[in-house]
């Protein structure tokens, strides 16, 4: 199995590789061997056509504003990772928990960033800094900050700092991650395993990879060593401007195999943006739950082929409802930019300004029409104030699940109906008692030994019940607009 991680340590998603490890083992060495030999000591040590000599002048001039990030956190809830949002798919969303529970007490996370201006401000991971009680900014020459947060972006995982100093800060400059193309050089600079100023390069391996990480996943992969802590640091071009920030790895062992991903200048910039001017990342909104047309489907509504994406259903009062979307269209562009998946649909409403007007070419009954829609403000907008609150999961230690009350961004994003009331899974503890009942994230939890749940003192006290009795706890789970059972084997932990 190979591990899809953040880069602070936080696994991320278990994904099989074994046929991709097994074919890169089984490469015949004879085709190694009958490789024909240089003929000279100087051929064997020709550079590659273009390619740099060195980055040590890139590293000299930036290294500086490459910066440590060490975050002080409550051991339990830099377990829990609770993210309340819920993107289509439902993969591994919540930034679920992994491993043995800590101790209680704080704890500290390392990671990375990077300044931008020189009045200090500093981008980094959310997941680095989410959960926070104190941020520090360690600079290269070991100046240390406390740092203030501005503001997260858990959808993209991006987050910015501020830290004051008395005088102007080295601090980098965005590039475009637009102009970089697969081949092209990329330097990463970051502070792994809490090492300090550590310089790897490699190629721009892909673009536009999803990895299941959230809603709007759009990332650059690169084969630059990359490792746990690099969290938030910059990836470089060869002009020395940031074309990307490092997020995730895909690694069978956790260290770098040279598959890493970095969130795209081009969506991080103006992310940053948002979050100096206001605080919080304004999304356009359409309000409506979309997946891929496939051959079948296209087939029975009538298309040439496989593309655009329906509409499985619709938010009450959302744009879409309004605009005269229902569920069984086909949208197949969007402001005359074709659409081919849900991915594309999604990506592409994110950018729109909100309250500004979309037309939408749809099928529909085996015609084609326009739609005019005005674009809303998605309701789950991050903010200062929610970034830095209590979260609004928490977890019953006996049940290793994490939870958080219905709210209308969630009803939204699970297309929920409105009488249904209960709690939302956004977290499985690997090993526990609710990962041994099959509980998923994205389950809402209604009922727990034949009590109705309204509020996680309703669950809590549950919990404590079947804990008390020594019986398992049975509870009701509405699940992919079904009911079902499951019964849990609490643990006898009372922390």
């Amino acid at each position: 199995m190979t591990q899809l991680s953040r880069l602070n340590g936080k696994p991320r998603l278990m994904i099989g590789a074994a046929t991709a490890i097994g074919l890169a083992l089984t490469v015949p060495m004879a085709g190694i061997a009958q490789q024909d030999a240089p003929t000279s000591a100087n051929s064997a040590a020709a550079p590659i056509a273009g390619a740099p000599i060195t980055f040590s002048d890139i590293v000299k001039e930036k290294l500086p504003a490459v910066v440590g990030i060490v975050s002080t956190v409550e051991a339990p809830a830099a377990q829990r990772g609770a993210q309340p949002q819920l993107p289509p798919g439902l993969g591994d969303l919540f930034g679920a928990p992994q491993g043995p529970r800590a101790p209680q007490g704080p704890a500290q996370a390392q990671g990375s960033g990077f300044i931008i201006t020189g009045d200090g401000y500093v981008v980094t991971n959310n997941h680095v800094i989410e959960g926070a009680t104190g941020i520090e900014v360690v600079l290269e020459d070991e100046r240390r900050f406390d740092a203030e947060l501005i503001g997260t972006d858990p959808a993209t995982d991006i987050a910015l700092l501020k830290i004051e100093s008395e005088e102007d800060l080295p601090h980098v400059e965005w590039g475009s991650s637009d102009d970089l193309e697969i081949g092209d050089w990329t330097v990463a600079i970051g502070n792994p395993f809490g090492l300090g100023g550590t310089v790897t390069a490699g190629i721009l391996s892909a673009r536009s990879r999803n990895i299941n990480a959230g809603p709007y996943d759009d990332f650059l992969q690169t084969d630059a060593a990359i490792n746990r802590g690099n969290s938030g640091g910059p990836l470089f071009n060869v002009d020395g401007d940031v074309v990307g920030v490092n997020t995730a790895i895909v690694s069978p062992s956790g260290g770098s195999v040279g598959i890493g991903f970095a969130v795209p200048s081009a969506v991080a910039e103006r992310i940053v943006a948002d979050l100096r001017d206001d605080g919080m990342v304004e999304r356009g909104w359409l309000g409506v739950g979309i997946q891929p047309v496939t051959e079948d489907i296209a087939e029975a509504l009538g298309l040439e082929g496989a593309e655009g994406t329906l509409v499985s259903s619709v938010t009450r009062g959302s744009p879409a409802e309004e605009a005269g979307l229902v569920p069984g269209d086909v949208i197949l562009s969007l402001g005359g930019t074709p659409i081919d998946g849900p991915r594309a649909l999604s990506l592409a409403v994110a950018d729109l300004e909100v309250g500004s007007d979309a037309t939408l070419s749809i099928l529909r009954d085996g015609e084609t029409k326009e739609l005019t829609v005005a674009i809303g403000m998605h309701p789950t907008q991050s903010s200062p104030d929610a970034s830095t609150a209590e979260p609004a999961a928490d977890d019953t230690p006996q049940l290793g699940v994490s939870i958080a009350p219905l709210d209308a961004a969630l009803r939204a994003r699970l297309s929920l109906p409105e009488e249904l009331s209960g709690l939302a899974v956004t977290g499985i503890e690997p090993g526990s008692a609710a990962a041994e009942a099959g509980l998923q994230p994205g389950d809402v939890i209604t009922a727990a030994s034949g009590d109705d749940i309204a509020d996680v003192e309703a669950l809590r006290s549950a919990v404590a019940k079947a804990a008390e009795a020594e019986t398992p706890l049975l509870l009701r789970v509405y699940r992919g607009g079904n009911y079902t059972f499951v019964a849990a084997k609490l643990t006898q932990d009372a922390s």
